[in-house]
């Protein structure tokens, strides 16, 4: 049996995945991350993402498949490039290299965006959190749902320390890892919701231009989780990935 680490997105904590484990541990060995100062997990002053990473590298298996959502799957395309005889092969679920847009990676996401989200952060950073998990889950053809799931996983566990919020957020804004995908030495796989308000769906023709040895899966009527609303999608995706 293989070993799979799952790895949260920002905000959240390991009991995202409590749909999952099911199915999932029918066929891994289940290893669930959770990042600097989210969940139980403490927080370091971690500001770089070598350092998140290395906090992911520290709870991982010796080797492993690693699935990553969001900023998780960011991380673990950064873990990937330090360790990479750490990962058997990366699964990654509405995640990217590289989150904003920029004048070579046009269809991503506003900067102005997470910019906003920084400074509400500062302010209320449990009403940010609320309305970033609404945007989660805006378009999704479960959005209701879906918004249950992701708040009854958050109140499992610890809140998120503010100044992990904070750090992440700057992680999303401000990491490229499009080098570190290129030069990627396992075998990678990408799913994305067609409705996910964070992720364009067309960034997925750039994935795949820019890494064409890469698997790209698209699901339709899905959001930013798309694990918590189409599972049996998912799980497909899953499977096919890990054969």
């Amino acid at each position: 049996m293989q070993d799979l680490f799952l790895i949260h997105g920002w905000g959240m904590n390991a009991a995202v995945w409590a749909p999952l484990l099911g199915p999932l541990s029918g066929r891994f060995r289940l290893h669930l991350a959770e990042l600097p100062g989210h969940g139980r997990q403490p927080y370091a002053d971690q500001q770089d993402p070598s350092q998140w990473a290395c906090a992911l590298l520290e709870q991982a298996p010796q080797r492993a498949i690693w699935l990553g959502w969001s900023l998780g799957g960011q991380l673990a395309l950064q873990a990937a490039m330090q360790a990479p005889q750490r990962l058997q092969r990366l699964l990654l679920t509405a995640s990217t290299p590289l989150f904003v847009r920029a004048g070579d990676w046009p269809s991503a996401m506003p900067e102005g965006t997470l910019g906003q989200f920084a400074q509400a952060l500062e302010q209320d950073y449990l009403g940010t959190l609320g309305r970033f998990l609404a945007l989660q889950v805006r378009g999704s053809a479960q959005a209701k749902a879906v918004l249950r799931q992701l708040r009854e996983g958050l109140s499992q566990r610890p809140a998120a320390d503010p100044r992990a919020l904070a750090a992440g957020l700057a992680l999303l804004r401000g990491a490229d890892l499009r080098p570190a995908l290129t030069a990627l030495n396992c075998p990678l796989h990408f799913c994305f919701g067609e409705r996910d308000s964070l992720i364009p769906i067309a960034l997925a023709d750039d994935l795949a231009a820019l890494c064409p040895a890469a698997r790209v899966r698209r699901i339709a009527g899905a959001g930013h989780a798309p694990f918590l609303s189409h599972p049996d999608d998912w799980l497909d995706w899953v499977w096919e990935a890990c054969p």
